[in-house]
């Protein structure tokens, strides 16, 4: 035999292996590649389902009112601000500088 024939015999028993591997290769890619995006495609959904579920009209059927309602002011017992005055007491004077706000 010549060796271009050697050649040709061996290519073709390499690629008589080696084809039924790489095509069982891609089928499984493919069928993973599918079955991805049947899975997004039902996690979709469900999102979908599940926002038009929790999204609900709003309704002006409750009194509106034009201006806010006043904010209560609290009563604040005296012992409370007793505790705070001494509690400012004891805290540390810091020095005064320039361009610094006092709160």
């Amino acid at each position: 035999m010549s060796k271009q024939t050697t050649f040709t015999l061996a290519c073709a028993v390499v690629l008589a292996a080696l084809g039924p591997g790489v095509a069982g290769y891609l089928s499984a890619r493919l069928e993973s590649i599918e079955a991805a995006e049947r899975n997004l495609r039902a996690l979709e959904t469900r999102l979908q389902v599940r926002e038009a579920r929790e999204a609900r009209p709003a309704s002006l059927s409750g009194a509106c009112r034009s201006t806010p309602a006043p904010p209560q002011l609290q009563d604040m017992p005296a012992t409370a601000l007793a505790e705070q005055e001494e509690a400012e007491r004891w805290l540390p004077e810091l020095p005064e500088r320039p361009g610094m706000v006092r709160y």
